[in-house]
């Protein structure tokens, strides 16, 4: 068996059909149903059952399918690999964020496209699921998040390092009273203000923190609305629905004439943020200049 053949079987696992594959394979269908053949001899199993033109994976081809995968991406990155070692730090550099992170890039880019300006970026926004899915796939190669990285996949799998941690605040309508005018209020003043949290289905961490500070203090937050999405969550704020508690910088990307921030006097709970990527994956010369960047911040 040959990288040949596994590219083969690959495309057949992806299109289900021999005639679809061979189309996106550019060839013709006999040589590609010959080396699946070749394969299914050489390993003494069937990789696939057939119902009519539609293949499934059988349990040995789902296997297979992981494990060609695998064995093509390291096969790519070690070619990546040993094509950097007399080129300088270009090309396309793809990472990933959570939303409530994506203040923090502007700086960062700027400083790092000032130094190395043949690099360009591909830049994607998701949840921790959706970005632990990006890593895998190798659509990117790292992901600036709030922690934990709450993904499907364990986290033995991710290196991490650490950033400066950042203050919750809460954020309210202008309009409000809380606080008076010293732009600060307590915990207990929170109890019973009617608040959005930021939280979806897969990711509570962020929520949890919130929630898990109150109950230091001896109160359930009023929780009036759940939702995944910051933008959302401050569009409510504006029109004076509630108020909310967030990471410090994530008002960074927002303007401030419609609401107010406040600080917390008498607790400092913080959300960390850290920088993740895949323990077993080679990182580009881009990308471990762009983690360096970050360096002086830690």
């Amino acid at each position: 068996m040959d990288i040949r053949q596994l590219r083969y079987f690959l495309a057949i696992a992806k299109e289900g059909q021999i005639t679809r594959a061979a189309k996106a394979l550019n060839m013709e269908q006999p040589p590609l149903s010959r080396q699946l053949k070749l394969m299914e001899e050489e390993l003494g199993v069937a990789l696939f059952e057939r119902n009519g033109k539609q293949m499934r994976l059988t349990e040995a081809g789902t296997i297979l399918q992981q494990k060609a995968q695998s064995i093509l991406h390291q096969l790519d990155e070690t070619m990546t690999e040993i094509r950097e070692v007399d080129q300088g730090v270009r090309g396309a550099l793809a990472i990933g964020s959570v939303f409530s992170c994506v203040s923090l890039l502007p700086d960062k880019i700027k400083a790092f496209r000032e130094r190395f300006p043949d690099v360009t970026f591909k830049i994607l926004e998701g949840d921790h699921f959706t970005l632990g899915e990006y890593l895998q796939t190798r659509n990117i190669e790292l992901v600036i998040t709030r922690l934990p990285f709450e993904s499907a996949y364990p986290l033995e799998q991710y290196e991490l390092i650490h950033l400066p941690s950042d203050p919750f605040v809460v954020v309210l309508p202008c309009e409000w009273e809380l606080g008076g005018k010293q732009n600060a209020i307590s915990m207990r003043q929170i109890k019973d203000v009617p608040l959005m949290a930021l939280k979806s289905d897969r990711t509570v961490g962020l929520n949890e923190k919130v929630v898990n500070e109150c109950r230091q203090f001896g109160f359930e937050p009023t929780i009036i609305c759940e939702c995944s999405s910051v933008a959302i969550i401050l569009a409510l704020v504006v029109a004076g629905i509630g108020a909310t508690i967030m990471p410090k910088s994530v008002m960074d990307s927002f303007p401030l004439a419609q609401i107010k921030l406040l600080e917390i006097t008498d607790t400092s709970f913080q959300s960390e943020v850290g920088i993740a990527w895949l323990r077993n994956r080679h990182l580009s010369k881009s990308a471990r200049a762009f983690i360096e960047t970050f360096s002086a911040d830690r």
